[in-house]
């Protein structure tokens, strides 16, 4: 097998606990917290780390990309972006000109869900999504636009403003939806995709193959989990367990609905998956879903000790996918754990 991109989570929407709903004012988004974050992640040979954009909650990724881009010298940064926030051609700007800063590193996360007070059905809003994506590789392959679709409608000269490669970064773009499947299909590059069994992450990217094919397309495959990893099973068992330990279903509830795409079909699957766990909350062997409780998005962790969580991984690897996004709480000591612990055992490198 390839190498595969391993990359950790920068926490910038208000998304870190010792314990879920157990609210802990050091680990709350702020530059300090969330650049340690960062730091911890390059230091322990992170290839990159995914910085999220959460609107009403915590900070704004692209401004705090630009303050950690001149803090870090390896690590690249998967900034997350959100269709119809910024006007196109001033988002590929920015995107050049934080790339710049970064030496080249920057990939970009593509984000499609409603804005604050906006009410928009999902076929419009994937619509915006695909053009949004097509406007912006074009603009940061150094090309000259012309565009006239139902959400942009531009004609430009190339921009002057690149990126150090001159091409647009990798568009990692993730959805469950047909829409979001058909929008990713004909723009991005990686999918990515939240936590399911092993049955189901086949059958998803058997289709997301198909469809890629059908636009004349390749994609590559991603997929983010959170991570509990201890020198022993029992161990990392019972620090799962100690994650969920404060959490009441109405807290469970509450910050779950905090999320724009808390309504989501993915959001819904990862409920089902959850539901449909043994009593325990582990779906398949390693896989528990107890961390969806107190959680929109990704409700699922690998849980395990080194040698089983990197053999998870693995197994993931020869389904095809390439490109791990990681989390795990608090962030700053799983991501030292499991860059001490697993990292290492791990064959890993950016994608290119």
């Amino acid at each position: 097998m390839n190498p595969c991109e391993v990359s950790w989570f920068a926490a910038l929407c208000d998304d870190d606990y010792e314990q879920l709903g157990v609210v802990d004012s050091t680990l709350r988004s702020s530059w300090d917290h969330c650049s340690r974050i960062v730091l911890t992640a390059e230091q322990h040979g992170f290839d990159n780390i995914l910085l999220p954009s959460g609107y009403a909650l915590g900070i704004d990724s692209v401004t705090f990309a630009a303050g950690v881009a001149r803090l870090t010298s390896r690590i690249r940064l998967l900034v997350a972006v959100r269709c119809g926030e910024m006007w196109v051609p001033q988002l590929a700007r920015q995107l050049a000109s934080l790339d710049q800063m970064l030496g080249g590193r920057l990939t970009v996360n593509i984000i499609s869900s409603e804005m604050p007070g906006e009410v928009l059905d999902a076929e419009p809003r994937y619509q915006r999504t695909v053009e949004t994506m097509a406007v912006l590789r074009s603009l940061l392959d150094g090309r000259s636009t012309a565009h006239h679709g139902d959400f942009i409608d531009l004609e430009l000269a190339p921009p002057r403003v690149t990126t150090v490669s001159g091409k647009s970064p990798l568009l990692y773009f993730g959805g469950l939806s047909e829409p979001a499947r058909e929008a990713a299909a004909r723009e991005a590059d990686v999918y990515l995709m939240w936590p399911d069994t092993r049955e189901r992450i086949v059958e998803l990217i058997d289709d997301m193959r198909s469809r890629a094919a059908r636009h004349g397309r390749t994609l590559r495959f991603g997929y983010r989990a959170h991570v509990v990893v201890r020198e022993t099973e029992s161990d990392a068992r019972h620090a799962a367990e100690h994650i969920v330990a404060a959490l009441d279903d109405a807290t469970g509830e509450a910050i779950r609905a905090r999320s724009l795409d808390s309504q989501s079909v993915g959001v819904r699957r990862q409920a089902e998956l959850r539901t449909g766990s043994a009593d325990d909350g582990y779906a398949e062997p390693h896989l528990w879903t107890g961390i969806g409780r107190g959680r929109s998005g990704c409700g699922a962790a690998i849980v395990g000790d080194p040698d089983q969580v990197a053999a998870k991984i693995d197994d993931y690897r020869s389904l095809g996918i390439e490109a791990f996004i990681l989390s795990g709480y608090p962030h700053v000591d799983e991501c030292e754990r499991f860059g001490r612990l697993v990292l290492p055992r791990i064959d890993h490198a950016p994608l290119v």
